[in-house]
């Protein structure tokens, strides 16, 4: 089978006797080619299947009207609303959407960051992986004038840009819920603490326990990558204590979840024997047995706030934009997981 031509300026400049170059124009929409011609040479493309080379123009106007954004892992319900806020602010501006996942790998992290800057993406969005301790791998969006903004995971220092929620705040009220219950005895498990919003979280408990006269101790935070496995192992743990706690505060539902199912199978009351408090608000935590309170997090509004904040920075009067921290509300919902009759 003989491969179909491609269909050149040329050829559509051969059709009409015009110069080539007027067809490019033409093609363009340039003011110096008037409105009649303009639709010759579109009629005329349309008509031979001339393939518009969007990419190439746009390298030439040094744009791609490409955002590059990379996240930790795409298996997640609060990255998959994060991203469709992202993508429908860009794509109702007109800009296109390249995905990366470092699989909470810094290593991984750095290399797409490269390769985001290879394709010349006209601005990054990251959430960072649980275990990137350096961030020199982002410096050539800094020094090629490329917005580059961090979501959910920030970055200390003022030269970026960051939207989060108040991590503290919210575990302190996920904690303080817990204590008012009755619970006096409260584990944390929570995800790398490397990232700020799993410390602030945990700074969170451990501020909430010492306002109620409660002891912090060390050994009742869990440390995990928040996987079904690691949660595994950490409930094996919790379950041969000699005392087992009365609360559970874990940093995300889906954990949340598998601690739930796992202490019932023990043989252990929802929430009367120990209440349990999620994160994020999934869709797993209106669908367990019973369903668990949680802290709603916005992800759909943290990713329309900073692809908005983006495209701010990409319009001519938007480049000498302030570096900002926005901080979204967070809400802590209450179900039955720890709701205790009579508190």
């Amino acid at each position: 089978m003989s491969q179909e031509k491609v269909v050149t300026i040329y050829d559509i400049a051969e059709k009409l006797s015009l110069s080539p170059s007027t067809i490019s124009r033409g093609l363009q929409n340039h003011a110096a080619i008037n409105a009649m011609t303009k639709k010759r040479i579109f009629d005329a493309a349309n008509e031979m299947g001339y393939r518009f080379n969007t990419f190439a123009r746009n390298l030439r106007a040094q744009k791609t009207n490409t955002i590059g954004v990379i996240v930790p892992r795409l298996n997640s319900y609060f990255i998959s609303a994060m991203l469709a806020g992202i993508e429908k602010e860009l794509q109702g501006a007109g800009y296109n959407m390249l995905i990366s996942q470092s699989l909470e790998s810094q290593d991984k992290e750095a290399e797409y960051a490269k390769t985001m800057l290879h394709n010349r993406v006209d601005g990054l969005i990251v959430t960072l992986a649980a275990n990137t301790t350096d961030i020199n791998h982002f410096q050539p969006f800094l020094k090629h004038h490329i917005p580059l903004l961090f979501a959910d995971r920030g970055v200390a220092g003022d030269r970026y840009t960051n939207v989060v929620i108040d991590n503290r705040k919210a575990g302190y009220e996920a904690t303080a819920h817990l204590i008012g219950e009755g619970c006096s005895r409260i584990v944390h498990i929570t995800g790398n603490t490397t990232r700020d919003v799993y410390a602030d979280r945990r700074d969170g408990y451990r501020r909430a326990l010492e306002d109620h006269s409660l002891v912090f101790d060390e050994e009742m935070v869990y440390e995990t990558d928040l996987t079904e496995i690691s949660t595994m192992k950490v409930m094996n743990r919790i379950l041969k204590m000699n005392v087992l706690p009365d609360g559970l505060f874990v940093s995300n539902d889906f954990c949340a979840a598998i601690c739930l199912k796992t202490l019932r199978q023990a043989g252990l009351r929802i929430p009367e024997d120990i209440a349990i408090v999620g994160f994020n608000n999934d869709a797993t935590s209106r669908i367990t047995e019973p369903p668990l309170s949680t802290v709603n997090y916005p992800g759909q509004e943290m990713g329309e706030i900073v692809a908005r904040s983006l495209i701010n920075r990409l319009r001519p009067e938007g480049a000498t934009s302030a570096v900002e921290t926005i901080v979204l509300e967070s809400e802590l919902i209450i179900r039955s997981s720890s709701r205790r009759e009579g508190k």
